[in-house]
């Protein structure tokens, strides 16, 4: 009987961990695996080639929503939910297998879910009709929101002979797609089935709830308590006191980010004055962040994912009041990583700072800072601001700011690690026995690619714009107006003039996007994307809509290039066209015919 009764009360505790939105206790730190347009960067198969850099200092990566969105996509004009998951960032085989590889190395993954509102097939009420276990799903018109779209989506219904919901959307309205009604039984059953694959085949460990300002909270507490989620954080973008209410409506089931964090840091970096992390954000008693020292409602701590840059604040222009962290990137880290919460550490910040974040999270870690740590403030001056915060092994004190340097702690404090405008101080720890990820540094080297586009087919005669993009962000076309940079000097390969502009690979996750066009930028052609060696590309007569298709015929014009060369021996080092290391020594033995990079110049080995 005893060991029944155990039994029973550990399932009980059990159960009632998994209804709550974030573990208790918890020291993990996630990592923001994408931003805006990180079509490359963010590649499922890219991300699994890292998966044991990442283990070393994440417990959990969110990554975009992985379905298919009919075309090149973030994630957020969802679609399919269930069949096809070919997304713009890899095929289901490849997200599959990052999961489970992120899995086996310690890393949960978790889904973008956006549920307030989904893309449609054909017309504005028509949503894809997918099969999955048997079973057939399909959204119809009447689980549209009865005010969608301003009204302007019943307009066309009425007309064309539809009907949507009785019932007004219980959140607020978005114009880009149709808004869910998710007092739908319909809604309901289809996005916890969605849910529940998500997590038992797919194998994601949790939810990252898009725009959940678009629905009543109840309904996150209605799929959470379904699907039993061992991670929820909502988007909830908004000031504190709203967020906590959200949090309170949803009777805890979900965590959310703490926006008032990231502001009150980014007022501290724009301003200079390192006294604004002790302030709330605009002087209203609503927005105090929910992990500061001076919140004294601690039990939000528990639900907040803390952040100082996210793939929306970064592209908002600057001088916003929901714009971009702009300077002491490291100084804001150091701070995220040594405060209570969840931190979610922005990608671009990873491979910038990976030694330095990675030495940050080791020392939280060390200390056993948790979501519920006890943050106190124990310096503020306008050059440096110093917070201690009390872990389950001992205490941190982070001093950030323009003379942090200068900050000398009273008491048995260690300095620990430091840096730009930053510095870790323990008690209760050896600093000596904190141990620290070391990273092999990157074989990468750097190149040229040359990009070549003929335009016989379509009758282009007077030039060809280049409009570009993607990879590491240094790709924008010279003239930053559509449609980019016009070429109109030929050279003349295999009997074909061609169009040729020149791109530079800066590091191993560069590539870059384009649009090719004349005139004032129409036509045009369909975009072509991640581009890392020279091309030669042909604009087809055919279409796809009203965009041209382009052809890759690389291969049968590389060898015609005049300016590579036969290799016939080197001491350097031989590198693939995608920046991969193949040789240190110089040798060409055994590598197979075709183009490599030596010295940052290209060769043909025959």
């Amino acid at each position: 009987m005893n060991r029944l009764y155990s039994t029973l009360i550990f399932l009980a505790v059990s159960l009632t961990t998994m209804a709550q939105g974030w573990p208790s206790s918890y020291n993990g730190v996630m990592l923001q695996g994408f931003y805006w347009d990180s079509f490359n960067d963010t590649q499922w198969t890219r991300l699994e080639k890292q998966a044991g850099d990442l283990a070393t200092t994440f417990d959990l990566v969110w990554i975009p929503q992985s379905g298919n969105c009919g075309g090149t996509s973030m994630g957020y004009d969802d679609l399919y939910w269930f069949e096809n998951y070919n997304s713009s960032f890899g095929n289901e085989e490849e997200l599959r297998s990052l999961i489970k590889t992120f899995k086996e190395k310690g890393i949960g993954t978790i889904a973008d879910v956006v549920i307030n509102h989904r893309r449609n097939v054909s017309n504005w009420v028509d949503f894809p009709k997918e099969t999955y276990n048997g079973i057939t799903y399909e959204m119809v018109s009447t689980d549209i929101c009865a005010n969608d779209d301003g009204g302007e989506t019943k307009k066309w219904a009425t007309n064309n002979g539809y009907d949507l919901s009785t019932h007004n959307d219980s959140g607020e309205g978005w114009d880009g797609m149709r808004d869910l009604d998710h007092y739908s039984e319909n809604v309901q059953t289809i996005v916890k089935a969605y849910l529940h694959m998500l997590l038992e085949d797919l194998g994601y460990a949790g939810f990252r709830y898009d725009m959940v300002k678009g629905y009543a909270s109840k309904f996150t507490k209605l799929y959470n308590e379904d699907a039993k989620p061992q991670f929820s954080v909502g988007e909830y973008w908004d000031s504190s006191r709203a967020i906590k209410n959200w949090i309170d409506n949803s009777e805890k089931s979900s965590a959310a980010f703490d926006f008032q964090f990231k502001y009150v840091v980014r007022n501290a970096t724009d301003k200079g004055d390192w006294t604004y992390l002790g302030k709330n954000n605009d002087n209203s008693d609503d927005n105090w962040p929910l992990v500061s020292s001076q919140f004294h409602d601690g039990s939000y701590r528990q639900y907040a994912v803390t952040f100082v840059e996210n793939h929306d604040t970064e592209v908002r222009p600057d001088g916003s009041s929901n714009g971009p962290l702009r300077k002491d990137t490291l100084a804001a880290n150091a701070y995220l990583l040594a405060m209570p919460g969840t931190p979610c550490v922005f990608l671009k910040h990873w491979k910038a700072y990976k030694q330095e974040i990675a030495n940050m999270v080791a020392v939280r870690k060390a200390v056993g800072i948790t979501n519920i740590s006890t943050p106190q403030e124990i310096a503020s001056q306008k050059d440096y601001y110093a917070v201690e915060v009390t872990g389950t092994n001992g205490k941190i004190l982070a001093v950030v700011g323009t003379k942090a340097a200068d900050y000398k702690p009273a008491g048995d404090w260690k300095k620990a690690i430091d840096g730009y405008h930053y510095a870790y101080y323990v008690s209760g720890i050896d600093p000596e026995s904190i141990s620290y990820p070391k990273f092999e540094p990157s074989d990468f080297q750097p190149y040229t690619i040359t990009v070549n586009v003929n335009s016989d087919q379509v009758g282009w005669t007077d030039g060809v714009n280049f409009w570009s993009w993607g990879g590491d962000g240094s790709h924008t076309p010279t003239n930053t107006s559509w449609p980019g940079d016009k070429v109109t000097q030929t050279k003349e390969v295999g009997g074909k003039n061609w169009y040729s502009k020149q791109f530079s690979i800066n590091d191993e996750a560069d590539a870059v996007s384009f649009v090719f066009s004349t005139g004032s930028g129409s036509p045009q052609t369909v975009d072509v994307t991640n581009v890392t060696s020279d091309k030669f590309f042909e604009i087809s007569s055919q279409t796809d809509g009203d965009k041209y298709l382009v052809k890759d015929v690389t291969d049968q014009y590389t060898t015609a290039v005049n300016s590579v060369k036969t290799i016939t021996g080197t001491d350097g080092k031989i590198y693939s066209l995608d920046g991969r290391l193949l040789r240190s020594n110089g040798s060409t033995s055994g590598l197979p015919k075709g183009v490599y990079i030596i010295n940052k110049k290209k060769f043909i080995l025959r």
